[in-house]
């Protein structure tokens, strides 16, 4: 529920102080911004009524972080599932194909921090993450993942199960996170 603090601002300081009676039963916000015209107005509030007022933004605050849809954790394990696949993969085929390879090591390390990168900011409740992660996802088909998932394959068929496994989790968590109702919360 929304409060017009225009509204409020309209109103006499002593209709404002009942929002800010221990036994309101005024919404938080309401009594934040009556709380915030009276100060502006020069009143001066008790050690009590300021601690009050803070513990009450402080609950809010935490009331907005906790509130993020259930897809966002849902996808981000998922995420993260696939990293965690990915870091299976990555021993697997170069200690299989005998790479010893400094660079082709920090590739391959520096993919799954992102994946986990992706998973972090999902879980966070950041909505735009979803493009980054479809993007990202249509990028690694168009740079070559069949090529590269049939020589997986025919070379070391487990990790072209593993890459399968991967991109079906990925596929996974873009659907549940572009089923996320759009609101006003959504960054």
């Amino acid at each position: 529920m929304s409060v017009n603090r225009s509204v409020l601002e309209k109103k006499t300081d002593k209709e404002l102080e009942q929002y800010i009676k221990p036994d309101s039963r005024f919404v938080p916000e309401a009594i934040d911004y009556a709380f915030e015209i009276l100060k502006s107005r020069g009143k001066e509030f008790s050690e009590e009524e300021n601690q009050r007022i803070n513990l009450l933004r402080a609950e809010k605050n935490k009331k907005e972080e906790i509130n993020i849809f259930p897809n966002y954790i849902r996808a981000s394990n998922i995420i993260y599932l696939s990293a965690g696949l990915g870091v299976i993969n990555l021993f697997l085929t170069y200690r299989s194909l005998g790479i010893d390879s400094i660079n082709a090591l920090f590739m391959g390390f520096s993919s799954i921090a992102f994946v986990i990168g992706i998973g972090y900011l999902a879980r966070r409740g950041a909505n735009w993450i979803k493009y980054v992660l479809l993007i990202s996802f249509i990028l690694s088909f168009l740079l070559g993942f069949t090529r590269v998932l049939i020589f997986l394959i025919n070379i070391i068929p487990l990790s072209g199960f593993i890459v399968i496994t991967q991109a079906v989790l990925q596929i996974w968590a873009l659907i549940l996170l572009f089923r996320i109702p759009q609101t006003k919360k959504n960054n």
